[in-house]
């Protein structure tokens, strides 16, 4: 059996896991400290707040996470951090601890990709998942499609040009006066509203399954401003609706295209807008009508935590792949 501690703390969630693997992970504990009503206050996230956020609780999260979990750190096999890519002062806080816990009890040290953490949540949730498969990770700050070739090797097939998923979420949220975080306002305004009232535009590019988000953001808010313009009600319901219907239907229709391609019979989404009910269904009524499995995590595992970022480590762990002192926090990282 390998046991590791994880440490997240890439963006607005400070979350430290205690992941086991005895022929499938074991999740001891997971604990997180959400910054979100905070940063609400600024309709968005602030990195300086965040990284002064995450040096408060970063000693009392993994100390709760090893209470829960019923283990000593003499214990453990290994200390896992993600280190890129996040926000440059929120990775410090986070490599810099696992750094100096890691000299401190003797145990080896584990960097971990932040968009690799989130394809290996699927490994905790379906632990019979196994590559080739397609994977699409949407966040706030990612929008890509990896062809997971095998568990340390992975092409980036798709990938955004300019806004993130969750980004553009975030944007109309906020100009239709919804507030921060966007994706729950917009997919609970969305319940309400009619998706098929507006057609928004979907980019395609040549020769490429890349995304573009910006343009469908510009032509909502240069819908919105106009009608306000004209002193016309806001339809706030059919708005968000169509919105999200257009983002999602290119994100979960490109997915199945791709897996298709590559000829896997599984797909998987992970990232915080994988928590979103529209894409769930949307990929799943299009890789039913191709054959595919679908798999996704548990909301709690598609949000930034320790336990993702845990279970990809094993798969370091198990190759020897270790860290040194000289680990630093890399703000954009290509996997």
């Amino acid at each position: 059996m390998t046991r590791i501690l994880a440490i997240e703390s890439s963006c607005d969630e400070t979350s430290a896991a205690v992941v086991e693997y005895d022929g499938r992970f074991d999740v001891k504990s997971d604990i997180i400290a959400s910054q979100i009503e905070k940063h609400k206050l600024f309709g968005g996230v602030v990195p300086e707040v965040a990284s002064r956020m995450h040096i408060e609780c970063i000693s009392n999260v993994i100390d709760e996470a090893m209470e829960e979990a019923k283990v000593r750190f003499e214990d453990l096999d290994a200390v896992a951090v993600t280190y890129a890519p996040g926000l440059v002062g929120a990775l410090l806080v986070g490599v810099n601890y696992a750094k100096s816990l890691a000299l401190a009890i003797n145990k080896p040290l584990i960097a971990v990709h932040h968009i690799e953490g989130h394809i290996s949540a699927n490994y905790i949730s379906s632990p019979d998942l196994k590559p080739p498969y397609v994977c699409l990770v949407a966040s706030g700050g990612h929008s890509t499609i990896a062809y997971v070739e095998d568990y340390d090797s992975y092409k980036v097939i798709a990938k955004t040009r300019d806004d993130a998923a969750g980004e553009a979420f975030d944007k109309i949220s906020r100009v239709l006066g919804l507030g921060y975080p966007g994706g729950p306002q917009i997919q609970k305004c969305a319940e309400a509203g009619n998706q098929h009232r507006f057609e928004f535009p979907k980019v395609n590019f040549e020769n490429s399954y890349d995304f573009s988000f910006s343009g469908v953001k510009t032509n909502v808010i240069n819908m919105i401003h106009n009608m306000e313009q004209k002193g016309e009600e806001i339809p706030t319901n059919d708005i968000a609706a169509s919105f999200q219907y257009c983002v999602c239907d290119v994100l979960a229709s490109r997915l199945v295209e791709i897996a298709k391609e590559k000829g896997v019979k599984d797909v998987c989404l992970a990232g915080g807008v994988a928590a979103n009910k529209k894409l769930r269904e949307l990929a799943e009524k299009y890789a039913n009508d191709a054959g595919i499995q679908l798999h996704y995590p548990p909301i709690i595992l598609c949000t930034d935590n320790g336990a993702m970022i845990g279970a990809r480590a094993y798969f370091e762990y198990k190759k020897g792949n270790f860290a040194d002192s000289s680990l630093n926090a890399v703000a954009t990282k290509n996997m």
